[in-house]
């Protein structure tokens, strides 16, 4: 399967000749704002990923007078009876938009195993390249009028190898934010034209590259050409200065950017925004750090505070815009820590009992699914798995769990697996 964007010489050459004239557009705004309010708007998925397994226990299950409970307390949300961190202040006063998965449980209890479990909704097996679900998400949303790319990764760190699969490079994610040029500084580098080169030098330059690539991809067809092609054409168009005005943080008011918070993780949470305004279906957001094998509490509240400060003015952000209704926020790791403290005060890796965060897209709020254990082994009630919450996300946004796409080893796949059941409380 074919799944390419070749460029034309009039899309080079227009790419091309905006270069180095980067700016804010007047009518971005409107725009966005016009069609956040269209009832026909394709929705978007924005997930906020916590790397190296969140000590859930420690967020959304509190488990308060046990000994699993550890140090930290629980604290009201603005719905009666759902409690969560007192390190999470600010989505507290958001209650009514979560909806808590408490009952998550997996076999996958290595990093990389679990995080492409998580990420794919399938366990890695044998030859097949499963596809982020960003891909199989994008792949079903793309707007090929859109200058941006369909999937884009905020500092993804050492996940960024879960791509595209067997959806090929076209739906692969844009990285960003590896290199930052200050604390919560994001960049996208090389949108402008090198030092020292005209703009009629950069149109003989991409033209002379529209015709190497012609004469590359005669004769051939593999994934090498494929790449080739994808990346030249993201390249090309995130060179259009509409596109490149969706990463200028810089636009943004101070209070709103205040708000988000100055991390990396914070300003990823606004990047995303102004991403999904503008028509991206898919944008990841990656928080590092959980891997909290050693003093548990004190690694946490730090990263609860920059958790509470980007997903909180995230909803509200996408409230205010009118766009909560039409994007989907989800937040979880790969797996959860144990209830256990160990005798380094860490939390170890638990995938048998955690929890996951959904919000906004048509989900119903304001409720926890599941319930574990009073020492928070077990799972108790309403077990979810994780091909169950890759359904109930495609559900949510309008895509068909169970379609099939034809995979890398000749067979088709599904995007979720087909034991997948959505979880029909909060559609």
């Amino acid at each position: 399967m074919n799944v390419s964007f070749t460029p034309s010489r009039r899309d080079l050459l227009r790419a091309a000749s905006c270069a180095g004239a980067v700016g804010a557009s007047g009518w971005l705004a409107p725009l966005a704002s016009a069609a956040a309010s269209d009832p026909r708007r394709t929705k978007s998925v924005i997930l906020l990923w916590m790397n190296g397994g969140p000590a859930t226990i420690d967020l959304w299950d509190l488990k308060p007078g046990h000994d699993n409970g550890g140090e930290f307390k629980d604290t009201k949300t603005t719905v009666p009876g759902l409690r969560i961190s007192e390190h999470l202040p600010k989505l507290a006063g958001r209650g009514r938009d979560l909806a808590v998965v408490r009952s998550l449980t997996s076999k996958e209890g290595d990093h990389g195993r679990a995080t492409v479990f998580a990420k794919t909704g399938y366990a890695p097996v044998g030859p097949i390249q499963f596809p982020h679900v960003g891909a199989a998400v994008a792949r079903e949303l793309v707007n090929e009028s859109l200058d941006l790319p369909a999937f884009v990764s905020v500092a993804p760190g050492r996940t960024a190898a879960i791509g595209g699969g067997f959806l090929g490079p076209k739906f692969a994610p844009l990285a960003i934010g590896e290199t930052a040029t200050g604390p919560g500084e994001l960049t996208v580098p090389d949108l402008d034209r090198a030092k020292g080169v005209t703009a009629a030098a950069l149109d003989d330059r991409v033209e002379l590259l529209a015709g190497l690539e012609k004469r590359f991809e005669t004769g051939r067809a593999s994934p090498v050409v494929d790449a080739l092609q994808a990346a030249t054409a993201k390249a090309v168009r995130l060179m259009r200065p509409e596109a490149a005005a969706a990463f200028e943080l810089d636009k943004e008011p101070d209070r709103v950017r205040d708000a988000y918070g100055r991390t990396l993780f914070g300003q990823g949470c606004l990047l995303a925004r102004r991403l999904v305004e503008r028509g991206v279906p898919f944008v990841e957001v990656t928080l590092g750090g959980w891997d909290t094998h050693n003093n548990n509490f004190q690694q946490v509240k730090p990263l609860s505070a920059a958790l509470d400060a980007g997903f909180a003015a995230l909803l509200a952000d996408l409230q205010s815009r009118g766009l909560l209704d039409s994007t989907v926020v989800v937040c979880m790791g790969e797996f959860g820590r144990t209830p256990r403290i160990n005798a380094r005060s860490g939390r170890d890796h638990w995938p048998a009992s955690w929890a996951a965060v959904l919000a906004g897209g048509g989900i119903k709020g304001g409720r926890a699914v599941g319930k574990t254990s009073a020492d928070g082994t077990t799972v108790e009630e309403t077990p979810v798995k994780v091909p169950d919450l890759v359904a109930t996300v495609c559900k949510a946004i309008g895509i068909d769990p169970q379609k099939q796409n034809m995979s890398n080893v000749g067979r088709p796949i599904r995007i979720a697996d087909p034991s997948a059941k959505p979880i029909e409380e909060l559609l």
